[in-house]
């Protein structure tokens, strides 16, 4: 081993384990993403005493590492996901709502983190990782616009909160909403934050509502790429007062598109594309146990709590939102 790399031995071996134990978790519990659990197992490292001095020596520069590099790299492998021929299926009434759905999410939640006095870097992590698709979403935001590693934390506790909250209380909102299946699912896809927590909501409905809500939510995670782009472009027209010019477009963001485009053709196999989605989980999860473990709950709970507002009135928002756009792509009133 390179000693370049012998630090981050210790943090990314220790961010492997978490993630083993993660989708076993998941295995035997299937309603619990595996990536909430990995995000759940880095905030028990960061404040649990023994292993909180792991977590804040020896283990943080691998931990820091999985976090900015390896979400990166799961961020690109998520590319895999999106078949945009089936995310055309839905026909352009939906995607226009889908579209509507993202726009008003991200711009309301934005101003509701603002009106809760929240730091405009913090509050457009929050918009993205809410509007689009969570912890992935914030990465690739926060690398175009240069963002702290460190503010990164707080936003993807918030969306992963929240999108936890989605698996718990959407499910028993079908029968007083008397939604169907396919409007549920649709509902779950348009409103709930990360794919793997769509995945654990939407198939509480069935495996009607659980298709429509992958293909509803992967149309949200297309639009990733262009909100990016924005975002990349306004930054650049922003910066150069010292000569620097990010780059519009991350490369990791032109390699998720690269993917999807791939993954389009149909030229993968099932085999590959099951594989793609392992190693997606590895990436993911092994960035969302690095994030997880800078989050200390008594800093949290003393300076977050405006934060826990903003994001539970932004939830709201999202799932109002959602729920329209649902019942108008099926027509039910």
């Amino acid at each position: 081993m390179g000693a370049r790399a012998r630090p981050l031995a210790p943090g990314l071996l220790g961010a492997a384990a978490a993630v083993g134990l993660a989708l076993a978790v998941h295995m035997l519990v299937p309603t619990l993403p595996a990536m909430t659990v990995a995000v759940m197992l880095g905030l028990l490292a960061a404040n649990l005493p023994g292993a909180a001095v792991w977590t804040a020596g020896a283990g943080r520069p691998g931990l820091d590492f999985a976090g900015k590099h390896l979400m990166r790299a799961g961020i690109v492998v998520l590319g895999l996901k999106v078949s945009l021929a089936d995310v055309l299926g839905l026909g352009w009434v939906a995607l226009l709502l889908i579209a509507g759905v993202v726009a008003a999410a991200f711009a309301g939640t934005y101003g509701i983190s603002r009106l809760f006095r929240l730091p405009p870097t913090v509050s457009l992590l929050v918009a993205t990782g809410f509007a689009i698709c969570g912890a992935s979403a914030i990465g690739a935001m926060a690398a175009v616009r240069r963002i702290r590693h460190v503010d990164t934390v707080l936003p993807v506790a918030l969306v992963t909160l929240c999108g936890t909250l989605a698996i718990g209380v959407l499910p028993l909102l079908i029968q007083p909403l008397g939604l169907g299946p396919k409007v549920f699912g649709a509902w779950a896809g348009a409103s709930v934050h990360d794919v793997g927590q769509v995945v654990a909501t939407a198939q509480t409905a069935g495996a009607s509502a659980l298709a429509i809500g992958v293909v509803v939510k992967l149309a949200r995670v297309i639009l990733l790429a262009p909100i990016v782009a924005v975002a990349g472009i306004h930054h650049r027209m922003g910066a150069g007062a010292d000569g620097s010019r990010p780059p519009i477009i991350p490369l990791f963001i032109l390699g998720f598109v690269a993917l999807a485009a791939l993954r389009t053709t149909g030229w993968l196999s099932p085999e590959a594309l099951d594989a793609a989605a392992v190693l997606q989980d590895i990436l993911l999860g092994m960035a969302l146990f690095g994030l997880g473990s800078a989050v200390r709950v008594r800093q949290l709970l003393h300076t977050g709590s405006r934060a826990l507002l903003a994001a539970l009135a932004s939830w709201l928002l999202i799932a109002v939102l959602g729920l329209a756009a649902a019942r108008l792509m099926f027509n039910q009133g």
